[in-house]
């Protein structure tokens, strides 16, 4: 069963050396490659590249958007384009795995297979600290799950070429590739498992995709009004009602105070 990890990355020089060797050093005797999809990085990126690039393959594309969620969605597509392995690991350059990740959710495919997803519940880490990340139990079963990180998310190559054919990652520029994958699998698909295991360290810094957006700023209430428009999307094309009414529309109202304001 070959794997391929697809790591994302733009001006990560910092980090990026930790999380390609992370991906090097992977304690499994399965066959992976690893693909690095940069979007021009104009930092020190490409020394570290250099170091590895008889281990790794480089695809370099220039930004498409002004949004950075849009930018990842792009390099993960074309990732997928040139990619060999039957199982993905998505990674963000700034997050890096354990060394024993693809060992232990490889064996999770292999005795589950009927299984398109799984997720692991990742270590946090800013600066030297680290803590783990927790799902919460929600009361509203319609309302968008946890978003598990895009770093602690494998997938089955045919099912994410699935959510692309279906055009689930077009459109909503503020929604990231986990909030898509989160919903339909786990909400719509009901196809997935979560580890009671910890596979990866996702770093908690301010220049992330969701790093610069504050909790009750109008850029997190617009983002909020996407992700119920996708929801509702998600619930209506697969023949479901999406009972969160209430909560939407209030994100609406304020919505019209953010324009207005």
């Amino acid at each position: 069963m070959k794997s391929s990890i697809l790591i994302t990355s733009y001006n990560k020089g910092k980090y990026i050396d930790e999380c390609i060797s992370s991906c090097i050093n992977q304690d499994i005797a399965d066959d992976i490659e690893i693909l690095v999809l940069d979007n021009y990085s104009e930092d020190n990126s490409d020394q570290i590249f250099s170091k590895y690039k008889d281990k790794i393959k480089i695809f370099k594309k220039k930004r498409v958007s002004t949004y950075p969620a849009l930018n990842q969605i792009d390099l993960i597509k074309e990732g997928l384009s040139i990619s060999n392995g039957s199982l993905i690991y998505l990674l963000d350059g700034d997050d890096f795995f354990l060394k024993d990740k693809l060992h232990n959710v490889n064996n999770i495919f292999k005795k589950n297979p009927d299984i398109k997803v799984v997720f692991d519940t990742s270590f946090k880490k800013r600066e030297n600290k680290f803590s783990t990340y927790k799902i919460k139990k929600k009361i509203n079963k319609n309302v968008w799950p946890t978003i598990i990180n895009t770093s602690s998310i494998a997938i089955k190559k045919e099912f994410i070429l699935e959510i692309l054919n279906k055009k689930l990652f077009d459109n909503f520029s503020l929604l990231e590739i986990d909030f898509r994958i989160n919903v339909y699998s786990r909400n719509i698909k009901k196809n997935f498992i979560i580890t009671k295991d910890t596979y990866t360290v996702y770093r908690q810094i301010n220049d992330s995709i969701m790093g610069n957006i504050k909790k009750y700023s109008s850029k997190w209430w617009q983002k909020r009004k996407q992700a119920h428009e996708f929801m509702k999307i998600m619930y209506l094309n697969n023949g479901l009602n999406y009972h969160n009414k209430l909560d939407f529309l209030l994100t609406n109202f304020i919505n019209k105070f953010i324009k207005t304001k």
